[in-house]
């Protein structure tokens, strides 16, 4: 008999049985996607390693309670801290030896907290510019967008080339002006895979006197292993003159639990300005290399349980299966008819749309998720159509067989369906309706007509459709922002 019948609430008026909590846990958690066997191609990075997650939720748990606020009162956390540091520092060409690069970084919770931290020590460095910019491509992530919003710092968007969906370094000198205080570029792209010509944009970051940062977050973990496996990767490291930091990730390609991310400077000089520090008050003198003052030991203890555990022959055999999966996941879009590959892959990502105009790319990321698939949809932007992105671990590596016969069956789905037929008032209000138009009558309005109510009994989610892509993508960004916070904005209701 349960003492509790209401699973919604977090704080009953009696405390429950442990193994009665977990049971509600385990209860909301069968509403997920799958984080484990390979057929969810975004948000989770599963190697497929036996032993692996209890290893690392028993790391985990060992230092769950070890604040990182005070290194000097946790020696174990910064002894951690500096193993990462290290790992990703000589994985990305520092530290390898007498003339390499002195790189010193920072554990963050983050790739979003790498970029922002990135942004505030460039724009730091510059005190005697009143109003700094950053200089960024367009399919850089939108972390660096919201840095800028953030710390006040204007963003140039940079434009790249449709075909090759990659900046130039002669875009990139154009966007540079007398107040810009860094240039950013992305080792790789996360939404098409590609990696931007690192060595072209930072030589004429370096021409120019700016810092020049390299979003490795996403791939700068499985780069260093593929080119070991012989894949022509381009320069984009600490061994590019010119590159001044770097993000990387360890919570996707090192296979660490969220969220733990690495940000590395070539000097200390760069990174000094990264820092906070305070002590005009009657308390202890604040002193953050980070975002967060309070930091849970937890994932840092879990990543560096990671790293060990696998280790450079582990990473390597990773990252083998991981080009085999990519290269099968490439090979069943160019075997279905009406796709095509947006870019040839060169790291972890597939990404694909359609040629077929009966052939709607968002009906076909539905019958890809009825058959079990979780792949994740991509809205067009400027001249760049709709695409399909897919993130490949080496999980998806015994998957690759069934994926093809499944596409194929999805795409005959998809075109038998039709393409979305959005009613005449939508696709009109897509076209005309400005972001301060919407009231929250209009937005409940359009919830509720795309059948996006809010959770249910404190559990459910956001789940677009077709429908919902469809209209998105009707709608320019500003209004595609604002539909979105909107909608999430419903379901983030408190349970009582």
């Amino acid at each position: 008999m349960r003492d509790d019948e209401d699973t919604g609430r977090a704080l009953p008026e009696r405390g429950l049985p442990a193994e009665q909590v977990l049971d509600d846990v385990r209860a909301l958690r069968k509403g997920d996607r799958p984080t484990h066997g390979g057929r969810l191609f975004a948000y989770v990075y599963d190697p497929a390693v036996p032993g692996l997650d209890e290893l690392a939720a028993a790391a985990h748990a060992s230092s769950a309670h070890v604040n990182g606020l005070d290194p000097t009162a946790f020696p174990s956390l910064l002894a951690m801290e500096n193993a990462l540091v290290g790992a990703a520092s000589r994985l990305l060409g520092g530290g390898t030896g007498t003339s390499a690069p002195d790189v010193v970084g920072s554990v963050t919770s983050g790739g979003t907290e790498s970029l922002i931290l990135a942004v505030k020590a460039a724009r730091d460095a510059r005190p005697d510019v009143a109003a700094p910019r950053i200089a960024v491509p367009v399919t850089a992530h939108a972390a660096f967008a919201k840095a800028a919003h953030y710390l006040r710092v204007a963003l140039d968007p940079v434009p790249v080339d449709p075909v090759t969906l990659r900046p130039s370094a002669a875009a990139v000198a154009a966007a540079i002006g007398p107040d810009t205080v860094l240039v950013a570029c992305s080792a790789p792209s996360y939404a098409h895979g590609v990696v931007d010509p690192v060595a072209d944009i930072a030589a004429v970051a370096d021409e120019a006197g700016v810092r020049c940062h390299v979003d490795a977050c996403f791939g700068g973990w499985t780069l260093p292993w593929l080119r070991r496996l012989g894949e022509p990767v381009p320069p984009f490291d600490f061994a590019v003159a010119g590159v001044t930091s770097i993000s990387v990730d360890l919570h996707k390609y090192a296979y660490a639990p969220k969220g733990v991310s690495v940000l590395l400077h070539r000097t200390p000089a760069l990174r000094a300005p990264q820092f906070f520090a305070y002590a005009d008050w009657p308390g202890y003198t604040m002193v953050n290399p980070v975002i967060a003052s309070t930091r849970s030991g937890g994932p840092i203890a879990a990543a560096y349980a990671t790293l060990r555990h696998l280790g450079e022959d582990g990473y390597l055999r990773l990252a083998a299966a991981t080009r085999d999966a990519v290269a099968g996941l490439a090979d069943a879009v160019r075997g279905t008819g009406g796709l095509r590959l947006l870019a040839e892959p060169e790291s972890t990502v597939v990404c694909f749309t359609s040629t077929d105009p009966t052939l709607d790319l968002f009906v076909l990321v539905d019958e890809l998720t009825a058959r079990g698939w979780h792949t994740q949809p991509q809205l067009s932007y400027a001249d760049l159509p709709a695409s399909v992105h897919l993130t490949v671990t080496a999980a998806v590596a015994p998957r690759v067989a069934e994926f093809g016969p499944d596409l194929a069956d999805a795409a005959a789905a998809a075109r038998a369906a039709g393409p979305v037929k959005l009613p005449a008032e939508l696709t009109a209000l897509a076209a005309t309706l400005t972001p301060d138009a919407l009231t929250p009558e209009l937005v409940a309005g359009l919830a509720a007509a795309l059948g996006l109510g809010g959770p249910a009994d404190g559990a459910g989610g956001f789940a677009p459709d077709a429908t919902v892509n469809a209209l998105l993508d009707a709608a320019p960004p500003a209004l595609r922002e604002r539909l979105l916070v909107e909608f999430v904005g419903l379901l983030q209701r408190p349970t009582y």
